[in-house]
């Protein structure tokens, strides 16, 4: 067989192959396929075909036929739904082969209409966040039960972890609180500050940072802090232990998670909320008396003595009965998080992260309910 030194265009043209034996020329809808459709060839030939399109593939010019030609041959053929003609008896068998073999050609599915589409996923993200409440809200059930049974029974009380859970995550979490406190503060008063000087209302400052830091600011920095870091540590603790079958292996000589892992973490950051919001509302009114020091010339002893008298008690009592519900909360669902890890370093991630997502939107939205109460019965 002489070497083909031949192109193809869709007018019907041969095919570019030099130094290659092969051709494939297209006339009349029928492509004609010639010379030999060898592996050494393969990547020339499988450019060029998938220029083509025919209705019918002759392929009685072929002289010598391999695998990878057979495979080329079936591909134009399924891509272009044209059917291989006049075949060589030799080589029938083996196309016939290849074609049997070769996965049907991927049809992309039926997306449907773009807003059913969305309003499907809307409605499934729906069930599968309420899927996950009513779970969260069976995982409290399982606390309290859990806790009306320690109460019964003291003895079955875990106070040395409970004390070591309060260390780690409240103690070794007041530093960082305080100073996320103070900085807060700090830039509130210089916000306030610079509204306020455009009517002359600097003094109101006060009022401005005692309001806000003391019932909301101070506990919501403290409790997001710890959703952030106790939190994704209880999920972390636990999913581990979940991953390396601690937790099966605790059943089975037992004892109940619930008591050993989860009870002594919700105590532990019920008890240590209090005391992190308290240092938390301080950080933040020393920020914001500094500040208006600086900023607005307002004496500490002016601060001090126009905080008392603007800024009722009810306002400090607000920010600590949230505490201690927040804590329990960000417990709760970091022990949830790490309970429900499965067998895996991926899976053990994704829960951790949702446990802090998890945390910071729980305490948001009981933070929002706790508003709305209070201003129902007026405090």
């Amino acid at each position: 067989m002489a070497e083909i030194d031949s192109h193809y265009s869709p007018d019907g043209a041969p095919a570019q192959a030099v130094g290659q034996a092969w051709s494939l020329e297209v006339r009349d809808g029928t492509a004609f396929a010639a010379g030999d459709w060898l592996v050494a060839a393969a990547g020339d030939i499988d450019r060029t075909a998938a220029k083509v399109r025919a209705n019918i593939i002759d392929a009685g010019g072929i002289g010598r036929l391999d695998t990878s030609g057979a495979y080329l041959l079936v591909k134009l053929a399924n891509r272009t739904g044209a059917q291989i003609a006049n075949c060589p008896d030799a080589y029938e068998h083996l196309i016939e082969r290849v074609a049997a073999n070769m996965a049907p050609p991927a049809e992309l599915p039926d997306r449907g209409n773009a807003i059913i589409r969305n309003l499907a996923l809307l409605g499934s993200g729906v069930v599968s966040g309420l899927s996950r409440a009513l779970a969260m809200l069976g995982f409290l059930g399982a606390v309290t039960e859990t806790l009306f049974r320690v109460m019964r029974q003291p003895r079955r009380f875990r106070m040395t972890a409970t004390v070591r859970h309060m260390e780690e995550a409240g103690l070794s979490a007041f530093p960082i609180v305080m100073l996320i406190s103070f900085l807060v503060g700090v830039v509130l008063a210089f916000q306030g500050a610079a509204q306020l000087q455009r009517f002359g209302a600097e003094i109101f400052v006060v009022n401005l940072i005692g309001v806000s830091v003391l019932r909301e600011i101070g506990i919501l920095l403290a409790a997001i802090v710890v959703a952030g870091r106790s939190g994704s540590a209880f999920a972390a603790q636990i999913g581990s232990m979940k991953v390396n079958e601690e937790v099966d292996a605790m059943r089975a000589l037992g004892l109940d998670p619930m008591e050993v892992l989860v009870l002594p973490r919700v105590i532990a950051l019920f008890l240590m909320m209090g005391p992190m919001a308290f240092l938390a509302d301080l950080m933040g009114l020393l920020g914001g008396g500094l500040m208006a020091w600086v900023a607005l010339d307002v004496p500490p002893a002016l601060f001090a003595e126009r905080l008392a008298t603007v800024i009722p008690l009810s306002a400090l009592m607000v920010g600590l009965a949230k505490a201690p519900v927040f804590g329990a909360l960000i417990a709760m669902v970091g022990c949830y998080e790490g309970l429900k890890t499965h067998g895996s370093a991926e899976s053990l991630g994704r829960q951790t992260t949702r446990a802090v997502v998890e945390g910071i939107f729980i305490v948001i939205v009981a933070d929002a309910v706790f508003s709305v109460f209070f201003n129902l019965v007026g405090v």
